[in-house]
Protein backbone atom coordinates (compact mmCIF):
# COMPACT_ATOMS: atom_id res chain seq x y z
CA UNK A 1 0.00 0.00 0.00
CA UNK A 2 1.19 3.65 -0.57
CA UNK A 3 1.98 5.55 1.81
CA UNK A 4 -0.36 8.75 2.09
CA UNK A 5 1.59 12.01 3.32
CA UNK A 6 0.97 15.84 3.40
CA UNK A 7 1.52 19.28 5.37
CA UNK A 8 -1.10 20.74 7.84
CA UNK A 9 -0.87 23.98 5.01
CA UNK A 10 -2.20 20.97 2.02
CA UNK A 11 -4.75 20.04 4.38
CA UNK A 12 -5.96 23.44 4.88
CA UNK A 13 -6.36 24.66 1.32
CA UNK A 14 -7.71 20.96 0.08
CA UNK A 15 -10.14 21.76 2.69
CA UNK A 16 -11.08 25.43 1.93
CA UNK A 17 -11.31 24.24 -1.65
CA UNK A 18 -13.79 21.57 -0.89
CA UNK A 19 -15.60 23.73 1.20
CA UNK A 20 -16.19 26.81 -1.61
CA UNK A 21 -17.09 24.15 -4.31
CA UNK A 22 -19.39 21.80 -2.17
CA UNK A 23 -20.52 25.15 -0.53
CA UNK A 24 -21.74 26.65 -3.73
CA UNK A 25 -23.05 22.60 -4.73
CA UNK A 26 -26.85 23.88 -3.65
CA UNK A 27 -27.31 26.32 -5.98
CA UNK A 28 -26.09 24.66 -8.92
CA UNK A 29 -28.34 22.04 -8.21
CA UNK A 30 -31.02 24.35 -7.33
CA UNK A 31 -30.56 25.56 -11.43
CA UNK A 32 -30.37 22.34 -12.91
CA UNK A 33 -34.08 21.47 -11.21
CA UNK A 34 -35.25 24.24 -13.20
CA UNK A 35 -35.40 21.70 -16.25
CA UNK A 36 -34.80 18.57 -15.01
CA UNK A 37 -36.90 16.39 -12.34
CA UNK A 38 -34.39 15.24 -8.85
CA UNK A 39 -33.91 11.85 -10.47
CA UNK A 40 -32.69 12.90 -13.94
CA UNK A 41 -30.42 15.47 -12.47
CA UNK A 42 -28.91 12.98 -10.01
CA UNK A 43 -28.39 10.22 -12.70
CA UNK A 44 -27.24 12.65 -14.80
CA UNK A 45 -24.64 14.00 -12.37
CA UNK A 46 -23.27 10.59 -11.62
CA UNK A 47 -23.05 9.69 -15.16
CA UNK A 48 -20.92 13.01 -16.12
CA UNK A 49 -18.62 12.40 -13.28
CA UNK A 50 -18.54 8.18 -14.03
CA UNK A 51 -17.36 9.03 -17.62
CA UNK A 52 -14.65 11.57 -16.53
CA UNK A 53 -13.41 9.20 -14.32
CA UNK A 54 -13.23 6.58 -16.86
CA UNK A 55 -10.13 6.92 -18.28
CA UNK A 56 -8.25 7.33 -15.36
CA UNK A 57 -10.36 3.78 -14.40
CA UNK A 58 -8.67 2.21 -17.71
CA UNK A 59 -5.62 3.69 -16.76
CA UNK A 60 -4.36 2.33 -13.02
CA UNK A 61 -6.92 -0.97 -13.94
CA UNK A 62 -3.50 -2.62 -13.46
CA UNK A 63 -2.99 -1.69 -9.86
CA UNK A 64 -5.85 -1.65 -8.39
CA UNK A 65 -6.22 -4.30 -5.62
CA UNK A 66 -9.83 -5.28 -6.22
CA UNK A 67 -9.29 -7.51 -2.63
CA UNK A 68 -10.89 -3.76 -1.76
CA UNK A 69 -14.15 -4.41 -4.12
CA UNK A 70 -16.69 -4.05 -1.44
CA UNK A 71 -15.30 -0.82 0.65
CA UNK A 72 -15.07 0.87 -3.30
CA UNK A 73 -19.14 0.00 -3.96
CA UNK A 74 -19.81 1.19 -0.22
CA UNK A 75 -18.12 4.56 -1.52
CA UNK A 76 -19.29 4.57 -4.09
CA UNK A 77 -23.64 3.69 -3.58
CA UNK A 78 -23.46 5.73 0.16
CA UNK A 79 -20.52 8.30 -0.72
CA UNK A 80 -21.87 9.44 -3.97
CA UNK A 81 -25.13 7.90 -5.97
CA UNK A 82 -27.50 7.65 -2.95
CA UNK A 83 -26.53 11.07 -1.45
CA UNK A 84 -26.77 12.50 -5.13
CA UNK A 85 -30.78 11.28 -4.98
CA UNK A 86 -31.60 12.21 -1.38
CA UNK A 87 -30.40 15.76 -2.22
CA UNK A 88 -31.79 16.35 -5.16
CA UNK A 89 -35.32 15.40 -4.01
CA UNK A 90 -34.69 17.69 -0.94
CA UNK A 91 -34.28 20.36 -2.85
CA UNK A 92 -37.69 20.52 -5.02
CA UNK A 93 -38.87 21.38 -1.93
CA UNK A 94 -35.87 22.92 0.17
CA UNK A 95 -33.80 25.80 -0.73
CA UNK A 96 -30.31 25.67 -0.84
CA UNK A 97 -29.28 27.46 1.89
CA UNK A 98 -31.41 25.24 3.84
CA UNK A 99 -30.53 22.05 2.27
CA UNK A 100 -26.81 23.30 2.69
CA UNK A 101 -27.38 24.01 6.57
CA UNK A 102 -28.78 20.39 7.11
CA UNK A 103 -25.76 18.93 4.91
CA UNK A 104 -23.21 19.85 7.46
CA UNK A 105 -24.03 17.55 10.12
CA UNK A 106 -21.83 15.53 8.27
CA UNK A 107 -19.04 16.09 10.74
CA UNK A 108 -21.56 15.17 13.73
CA UNK A 109 -22.81 11.36 11.69
CA UNK A 110 -18.97 10.94 10.98
CA UNK A 111 -18.46 10.81 14.83
CA UNK A 112 -21.54 8.87 15.92
CA UNK A 113 -21.15 6.10 12.79
CA UNK A 114 -17.64 6.08 13.55
CA UNK A 115 -18.20 4.87 17.14
CA UNK A 116 -20.95 2.34 16.14
CA UNK A 117 -19.39 0.72 13.72
CA UNK A 118 -15.66 1.46 13.38
CA UNK A 119 -14.77 1.01 17.15
CA UNK A 120 -13.79 4.96 17.45
CA UNK A 121 -13.52 6.29 21.00
CA UNK A 122 -15.81 9.50 22.01
CA UNK A 123 -15.02 12.40 24.36
CA UNK A 124 -17.18 13.84 26.30
CA UNK A 125 -16.90 17.22 24.72
CA UNK A 126 -17.72 15.46 21.28
CA UNK A 127 -20.87 13.55 22.79
CA UNK A 128 -21.78 17.16 23.90
CA UNK A 129 -20.73 18.16 20.44
CA UNK A 130 -22.93 15.87 18.32
CA UNK A 131 -25.81 16.34 20.93
CA UNK A 132 -25.84 20.32 20.42
CA UNK A 133 -25.72 20.02 16.63
CA UNK A 134 -28.35 17.65 16.35
CA UNK A 135 -30.53 19.69 18.32
CA UNK A 136 -29.60 23.05 15.70
CA UNK A 137 -30.56 20.67 13.08
CA UNK A 138 -33.80 19.84 14.47
CA UNK A 139 -34.82 23.30 15.08
CA UNK A 140 -34.35 23.49 11.76
CA UNK A 141 -36.86 20.91 10.53
CA UNK A 142 -39.17 21.24 12.97
CA UNK A 143 -39.28 24.94 13.44
CA UNK A 144 -37.44 26.55 10.50
CA UNK A 145 -39.46 28.77 8.17
CA UNK A 146 -42.32 27.02 6.35
CA UNK A 147 -41.61 28.80 3.05
CA UNK A 148 -37.70 27.84 2.78
CA UNK A 149 -38.87 24.15 4.21
CA UNK A 150 -41.38 24.04 1.31
CA UNK A 151 -44.26 23.40 3.37
CA UNK A 152 -43.13 19.80 4.06
CA UNK A 153 -40.46 18.84 7.24
CA UNK A 154 -40.26 15.30 5.62
CA UNK A 155 -37.75 16.43 2.47
CA UNK A 156 -35.83 18.04 5.54
CA UNK A 157 -34.76 14.73 6.75
CA UNK A 158 -33.32 13.50 3.59
CA UNK A 159 -30.18 15.56 3.84
CA UNK A 160 -29.52 14.06 7.06
CA UNK A 161 -30.28 10.94 5.83
CA UNK A 162 -27.59 11.70 3.05
CA UNK A 163 -25.39 12.74 5.60
CA UNK A 164 -25.46 9.31 7.54
CA UNK A 165 -24.55 7.55 4.17
CA UNK A 166 -21.68 10.51 3.54
CA UNK A 167 -20.23 9.17 7.11
CA UNK A 168 -20.04 5.71 6.56
CA UNK A 169 -18.72 6.34 3.36
CA UNK A 170 -15.86 8.41 4.79
CA UNK A 171 -15.01 6.23 7.79
CA UNK A 172 -14.93 3.45 5.21
CA UNK A 173 -12.12 5.52 3.32
CA UNK A 174 -10.25 5.84 6.71
CA UNK A 175 -10.95 2.41 8.19
CA UNK A 176 -10.22 0.06 4.21
CA UNK A 177 -8.85 2.44 2.17
CA UNK A 178 -6.29 4.54 3.87
CA UNK A 179 -2.82 3.66 1.79
CA UNK A 180 -5.07 3.86 -1.86
CA UNK A 181 -4.35 6.34 -3.90
CA UNK A 182 -6.96 8.46 -4.09
CA UNK A 183 -7.94 8.52 -7.82
CA UNK A 184 -8.00 4.74 -7.71
CA UNK A 185 -10.56 5.23 -4.68
CA UNK A 186 -12.66 8.11 -6.97
CA UNK A 187 -12.62 5.87 -10.46
CA UNK A 188 -13.57 2.83 -9.62
CA UNK A 189 -16.26 3.66 -6.92
CA UNK A 190 -17.67 5.90 -9.54
CA UNK A 191 -17.37 3.29 -11.87
CA UNK A 192 -19.46 1.07 -9.69
CA UNK A 193 -22.29 3.48 -9.44
CA UNK A 194 -22.28 4.88 -12.76
CA UNK A 195 -23.05 1.55 -14.51
CA UNK A 196 -26.32 1.86 -12.80
CA UNK A 197 -27.11 5.02 -13.06
CA UNK A 198 -26.39 5.64 -16.80
CA UNK A 199 -29.45 3.54 -18.11
CA UNK A 200 -31.85 5.46 -15.46
CA UNK A 201 -30.68 8.23 -16.99
CA UNK A 202 -31.49 6.96 -20.42
CA UNK A 203 -35.16 6.02 -19.17
CA UNK A 204 -35.68 9.33 -17.39
CA UNK A 205 -36.64 11.23 -20.27
CA UNK A 206 -33.74 13.42 -19.72
CA UNK A 207 -33.33 13.29 -23.48
CA UNK A 208 -36.75 14.90 -24.51
CA UNK A 209 -36.41 17.61 -22.01
CA UNK A 210 -33.05 18.37 -23.96
CA UNK A 211 -35.16 18.39 -26.96
CA UNK A 212 -38.02 20.40 -25.75
CA UNK A 213 -37.33 22.99 -22.90
CA UNK A 214 -35.57 25.73 -23.92
CA UNK A 215 -33.66 26.40 -20.49
CA UNK A 216 -32.46 23.02 -20.61
CA UNK A 217 -28.50 23.50 -21.84
CA UNK A 218 -28.23 26.28 -18.95
CA UNK A 219 -29.47 23.68 -16.45
CA UNK A 220 -27.71 21.11 -18.43
CA UNK A 221 -24.40 23.40 -17.93
CA UNK A 222 -24.97 23.77 -14.05
CA UNK A 223 -24.83 19.85 -13.54
CA UNK A 224 -22.23 19.88 -15.50
CA UNK A 225 -19.97 21.89 -13.12
CA UNK A 226 -21.46 20.19 -10.20
CA UNK A 227 -20.30 17.30 -11.68
CA UNK A 228 -17.19 18.07 -12.75
CA UNK A 229 -16.29 20.23 -9.91
CA UNK A 230 -18.77 19.31 -7.26
CA UNK A 231 -17.69 15.51 -7.91
CA UNK A 232 -15.04 14.74 -10.23
CA UNK A 233 -12.33 16.97 -8.85
CA UNK A 234 -13.66 17.43 -5.35
CA UNK A 235 -14.75 13.63 -4.34
CA UNK A 236 -10.52 13.21 -5.39
CA UNK A 237 -9.54 16.08 -2.88
CA UNK A 238 -11.58 14.85 -0.16
CA UNK A 239 -10.39 11.52 -0.36
CA UNK A 240 -6.73 12.64 -0.44
CA UNK A 241 -7.77 14.38 2.87
CA UNK A 242 -9.06 12.10 4.73
CA UNK A 243 -5.71 9.99 3.99
CA UNK A 244 -3.34 12.72 4.86
CA UNK A 245 -5.62 13.66 8.27
CA UNK A 246 -8.83 11.53 9.14
CA UNK A 247 -12.13 11.38 7.81
CA UNK A 248 -13.22 13.48 11.09
CA UNK A 249 -10.61 16.44 9.78
CA UNK A 250 -11.66 16.05 6.61
CA UNK A 251 -15.93 16.39 7.65
CA UNK A 252 -15.08 19.91 8.95
CA UNK A 253 -15.15 21.10 5.70
CA UNK A 254 -18.78 21.29 6.87
CA UNK A 255 -17.94 24.77 8.83
CA UNK A 256 -17.74 26.55 5.28
CA UNK A 257 -20.40 24.55 3.40
CA UNK A 258 -23.56 26.06 5.24
CA UNK A 259 -22.12 29.51 5.77
CA UNK A 260 -21.38 29.73 1.68
CA UNK A 261 -24.52 28.26 0.62
CA UNK A 262 -26.95 30.43 2.92
CA UNK A 263 -24.43 33.83 1.74
CA UNK A 264 -25.75 32.41 -2.07
CA UNK A 265 -29.05 32.15 -0.05
CA UNK A 266 -29.26 35.53 0.88
CA UNK A 267 -28.21 37.25 -2.45
CA UNK A 268 -30.63 35.23 -3.87
CA UNK A 269 -33.52 36.31 -1.83
CA UNK A 270 -34.37 33.13 0.26
CA UNK A 271 -36.47 33.55 2.70
CA UNK A 272 -34.81 32.76 6.66
CA UNK A 273 -35.88 33.45 10.29
CA UNK A 274 -34.30 33.70 13.69
CA UNK A 275 -35.08 29.84 14.18
CA UNK A 276 -33.00 29.29 10.67
CA UNK A 277 -29.65 31.55 12.41
CA UNK A 278 -30.28 30.08 16.09
CA UNK A 279 -29.91 26.33 14.23
CA UNK A 280 -27.01 27.21 11.86
CA UNK A 281 -25.32 28.58 14.89
CA UNK A 282 -25.92 25.38 16.86
CA UNK A 283 -24.73 23.28 14.49
CA UNK A 284 -21.49 25.03 13.82
CA UNK A 285 -21.14 24.92 17.60
CA UNK A 286 -21.58 20.87 18.03
CA UNK A 287 -19.50 20.67 14.86
CA UNK A 288 -16.76 22.83 16.71
CA UNK A 289 -16.82 20.71 19.82
CA UNK A 290 -16.58 17.24 17.78
CA UNK A 291 -12.80 17.99 16.66
CA UNK A 292 -11.84 18.66 20.56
Amino acid sequence: METQQGTPLQAWLILIFIGLIWGSSYFMMSKGLESFTAIQMASLRISISSIAFLPFFIYLYKKIDWSHWKSYFIVGVLGSGVPAILFAVAQTQLTSSVTGVLGSTTPLFTLLIGMLFFQLVFKKTQIIGVVVGLIGAILIILLGNKEALGGNILYATLPILATCFYAYSSNTVQAHLKGVNSLIISAVSFIFIGIPMFPILLQSGFFEVMQTDPNAWNSFAYVAVLSLAGTFLASIFYFRLIQITSAVFASTVAYMIPIIATIIGIIRGEPMNFVYVIGLLLILSGVYLSRN
